[in-house]
């Protein structure tokens, strides 16, 4: 049995565990579906919360579409089941930055930065995901940035 270590911290939500890797998976999707309602509970209590954790998204008028929290990339990856296949990743976190971080147009950069600023690995190839991606049709280029299309979002189930 292989013991394994983790530590991730949002904002001031931190989590550390040691133990099998099976458990300590299961453990980790615990804290990252109670995340929000941690954030809401450290913010209620006037504690500074990181911004990034509990930013809203806005429309172009400056209001609140739904006073939807901005979801953690791991979150989003497993929900979408992008964690294994590397053009789904890819697919996954370019979505991810149009939807949640609000960019109209992605880059390659863009992605493999997030994806390493986030602790979600690196992709063997981001320019061949981007190629799969497009030879499919679930991503347009525009120049040398793109953005996914409505069939990238259905094969994401969104």
């Amino acid at each position: 049995m292989t013991t394994a270590k983790l530590e991730i911290k949002v904002g001031a939500i931190s989590f550390m565990g040691e133990g099998a890797e099976n458990w300590l998976a299961h453990q980790l999707d615990k804290v990252l579906t109670k995340i929000p309602e941690l954030v809401a509970v450290h913010v209620r209590n006037g504690d500074d919360a990181d911004p990034e954790s509990e930013r809203t998204d806005k429309s172009n008028d400056g209001t609140h579409s739904g006073g939807k929290k901005t979801q953690v990339l791991a979150a989003f990856l497993k929900e979408r089941k992008a964690t294994n296949n590397q053009a789904r990743k890819f697919l996954a976190t370019a979505l991810w930055l149009q939807d949640v971080k609000s960019m109209k147009r992605v880059g390659t950069a863009d992605v493999t930065k997030s994806l390493n600023d986030h602790n979600q690995g690196k992709l063997t190839n981001a320019a061949q995901c981007l190629a799969n991606n497009v030879k499919t049709g679930k991503i347009v280029k525009d120049g040398k940035q793109f953005y996914v299309t409505d069939h990238g979002r259905g094969e994401l189930g969104k």
